[in-house]
């Protein structure tokens, strides 16, 4: 991907990303199988869930979909849909539900114009052309601000190395976005599967808190990665230009 040395700060930034990204996955991994083997009193399934928790939480008009792939699931704002994982779709675990429900928080911060979901869709698309292109305007300025013998070419190489670090920010701050969002919606999946009586137990509540608290740690670890490759970044390109 790289044809330029970023420098040891760099990658060593990349590896503590990469080790808590791991990390946060196992967690979250765990957690969903080991409360995957503990079944919920309603009897509902995580699809049936999502839906009690979207009626509860106003959110109308809501599709409940099938989607291939383990822990894939997601809400599409655009249709409107929830795609659900099988396991999650027609499990009846606690671990089903949590997930169930937590994506159905997203359609209702949907329904009531949360800012911060509208924020991060508008994201999507700068994040994910930053997450592609940041190394290309990054290298060539690399290669560019080396000529110091050359005023214009020096200036023109730092500009590029700016542009290549803006469009990382970007990913940065898109991660950063998501990390509340979730948060939140967790946090209305978990009061309307109380008030609605789906979750009846205190060992269902606590299971519920244990898988979506796994959870929000892969977004806590993907901010924490990027923040910390951005700041490196900035270093590498603070040492070029002197």
């Amino acid at each position: 991907m790289f044809f330029f040395n970023l420098g040891p700060l760099y990658y060593i930034a990349m590896g503590i990303g990469l080790a808590l990204t791991l990390w946060a996955q196992f967690r979250v991994k765990s957690a969903f199988a080991r409360f995957s083997q503990v079944g919920v009193r309603s009897g509902m399934t995580g699809a049936e869930a999502a839906a009690a928790v979207a009626r509860a939480g106003n959110a109308s008009g809501i599709r409940i979909e099938r989607h291939q792939g383990f822990l894939s699931d997601h809400y599409d704002p655009r249709s409107r849909t929830l795609r659900l994982s099988p396991e999650v779709y027609d499990g009846r675990s606690v671990s089903s539900i949590a997930v169930a429900a937590h994506e159905a928080g997203h359609a209702i911060q949907h329904a009531v114009a949360y800012p911060a979901l509208g924020f991060r869709s508008a994201m999507v698309p700068i994040a994910n052309i930053g997450n592609s292109l940041w190394p290309v305007p990054f290298a060539i300025g690399w290669s560019l601000a080396a000529g110091q013998d050359l005023a214009r070419q020096s200036n023109t190489g730092q500009f590029l190395m700016t542009i290549g670090i803006l469009m990382f920010a970007g990913m940065v701050l898109f991660q950063m976005i998501t990390l509340p969002v979730e948060i939140d919606a967790s946090r209305r999946a978990k009061a309307v599967l109380a008030q609605a009586g789906i979750v009846q137990t205190a060992d269902e509540a606590r299971g519920v808190d244990k898988v979506l608290d796994a959870a929000a740690l892969t977004y806590v670890a993907a901010a924490l990665a990027g923040v910390l490759q951005l700041i490196a970044l900035i270093a590498r390109a603070n040492q070029r230009r002197d």
